[in-house]
């Protein structure tokens, strides 16, 4: 998606592909938005809550396919405003003149947009918190998933190898339009999940009626979530900002992986707590869109289980060498390297547990067997589908014979689908260890702390022997490879 680095460039000479004109670039930016900000009205005012998120995502998703390559497909100020940033760190990006002027047109179809839908339903419904939430609420849920949205978009779509066309992927559309599955769910429920300005201000501008100005509100926190997400993508990717840097060093994977479980864990809670229609998937569409940022950077493990089932089956990339600045120091092993992995995961899965705490105003839910089921059932559940999770990691993203670059985020994002929605009613499908103790601890903050990371414990033994038990298959369905690999996104 090479467009992201600079969409408005002049046409070439004849007899060549042509580059997509400042008009051509312009319109394209208004006709994505416009339908980005349209399907969101149409959903809304026609009471669709279980497919609304999934509508919305396709939409975004179909437009950056259809207008990615004429002007970049950025159809958010955020968006936009994330790219300038980068290009003034001296990374990949867009310049401020190029930002200010889709600003002018993502803001101008978005009110467009919304005046088409409240006169198409003749009908419109105001911008602001849901009843009992505040202001920081709503803008902590708009800022942390506009991060999440601008971080994946600079991962798999503006990173240098794509920009300067060293390398391609076919997944950049489907990772980012699906952040909008991971946020408008859980989300959504707190704040309405714009993740973007010009979707606040065209539903303040259509229904002022009502009242205006909490777009001004919402547009800054996801500015400021923007503006995180540079700060993010700097850190695990620093050689596009500097040349003379390394990339992959052992601090950017751990980011990487601290990153990846935050906004896994986040998810799940807020989708939890909340009470979503559609919480197996939302979460499965954060680990699919959290992947396909950051395979590339650590692996995208997010899960101690997975880590374990990588290293057991020899396809842990370890052996990390020291960055440098001490020739004396001993390389790490693949061991250490896994263990601190187990540690960063399980830091961002806390760290998430207390963000999404404070944004539902201390409420937290507990881990364990769910009504009408014993221990001996979340055992069995956990170790069958956390197998499952860990054995697809293997096989389409391990295994040379099976590997697939294109589809490996989506097949193990899916596997969190498949078992939520299987054994959700069972053990509540954690499948994670660093999960289970981001749920435990924090809610171990009410009381029974013990109590609760007895569970996580529990849970944790039972996803590790999925995990062993999916290291030992593979080594009888994959006999035939000797060459077992890590996550194989980086092209």
């Amino acid at each position: 998606m090479a467009s992201y680095g600079e969409p408005m460039q002049p046409p070439s000479s004849a007899g060549s592909l042509k580059s997509p004109t400042t008009k051509s670039t312009l319109v394209g930016e208004f006709v994505g938005t416009y339908m980005l900000v349209f399907t969101v009205g149409c959903n809304v005012l026609s009471k669709t809550p279980v497919w609304a998120g999934v509508s919305i995502a396709s939409v975004l998703m179909v437009s950056i396919y259809s207008l990615g390559k004429v002007s970049g497909g950025h159809f958010n100020p955020a968006v936009s405003f994330a790219l300038a940033v980068s290009k003034s760190m001296n990374g990949p990006g867009i310049r401020w003149g190029h930002c200010f002027a889709y600003w002018g047109v993502q803001i101008l179809g978005g009110i467009c947009a919304a005046f088409s839908y409240a006169i198409l339903f003749w009908n419109a419904f105001n911008l602001a918190p849901s009843k009992g939430f505040s202001w920081l609420s709503a803008g902590l849920c708009e800022m942390l998933y506009t991060c999440m949205l601008c971080f994946v978009v600079l991962n798999v779509a503006a990173a240098r190898k794509y920009s300067e066309k060293k390398s391609s992927n076919e997944y950049y559309g489907l990772a980012i339009g699906f952040v909008v599955v991971a946020g408008a769910y859980g989300a959504g429920v707190v704040s309405g999940g714009c993740f973007n300005p010009a979707v606040a201000i065209g539903i303040d501008t259509s229904s002022s009626g009502m009242g205006f100005g909490w777009c001004l509100i919402y547009s800054l926190f996801e500015l400021v979530g923007a503006f995180l997400a540079v700060v993010f993508f700097r850190l695990v990717v620093p050689k596009d900002f500097n040349p003379m840097a390394q990339n992959e060093t052992l601090g950017a994977r751990l980011i990487a992986e601290f990153l990846g479980t935050f906004f896994l864990v986040l998810t799940v809670g807020l989708n939890v707590i909340g009470n979503s229609p559609a919480g197996a998937f939302s979460i499965a569409a954060s680990l699919m869109c959290m992947i396909y940022a950051l395979a590339d950077v650590s692996g995208a493990n997010f899960n101690p289980a997975v880590t374990l089932a990588l290293l057991m089956s020899g396809n842990f990339k370890g052996e990390f060498p020291d960055d440098g600045r001490s020739s004396g120091r001993q390389a790490k092993s693949a061991t250490v390297v896994a263990c601190l992995y187990m540690v960063v995961q399980i830091c961002g899965a806390v760290t998430a547990s207390f963000m999404y705490m404070f944004i539902f105003m201390g409420h937290s839910f507990p881990l364990g067997p769910m009504p009408g089921y014993a221990w001996s059932h979340v055992g069995v559940a956990e170790i069958i589908f956390t197998f499952v999770l860990c054995y697809v990691v293997l096989c389409v993203a391990a295994a040379e014979q099976t590997a697939n670059k294109t589809m490996c985020g989506l097949a193990i994002g899916s596997c969190v689908t498949v078992g939520g929605f299987a054994i959700g009613s069972i053990s509540g499908g954690s499948l994670n260890p660093a999960v289970s103790f981001g749920i435990s601890i924090s809610r171990g903050l009410s009381g029974h702390a013990v109590h609760h990371i007895e569970k996580a414990i529990a849970y944790s033994i039972f996803e590790f022997i999925g995990a062993a038990i999916a290291a030992g298959v593979l080594r009888a369905t994959h006999i035939a490879n000797k060459d077992l690999r890590q996550i194989p996104m980086s092209n």
